[in-house]
């Protein structure tokens, strides 16, 4: 069973924003999500967000996070940024 990852606008401008190396980092990590997007593994520490409706849930890719909700077999990829900046 695999899903369709894609990126939001605001998704694909934060990562263009990054530089090379941490962005093609991050590009290989969300590609783990096409295979299972919901389960936690070695080199997918996936965890779902408390108190979202619909489920969203983040991967940690490094000193990276992306937010991301399923939809079907679509996986959409809401958001990308830096462990620090914290959930909206």
């Amino acid at each position: 069973m695999t899903f369709r990852v894609t990126l939001s606008e605001t998704a694909t401008r934060q990562l263009r924003k990054l530089p090379p190396e941490p962005r093609s980092r991050i590009v290989r990590g969300l590609r783990v999500l096409g295979e299972d997007p919901f389960r936690p593994r070695p080199k997918a520490d996936i965890r779902p967000i408390e108190g979202t409706n619909p489920r969203k849930y983040r991967i940690r890719i490094g000193d990276y996070r992306a937010v991301y909700a399923v939809v079907g077999r679509d996986v959409k990829v809401l958001e990308v940024f830096t462990r620090g900046r914290g959930y909206r």
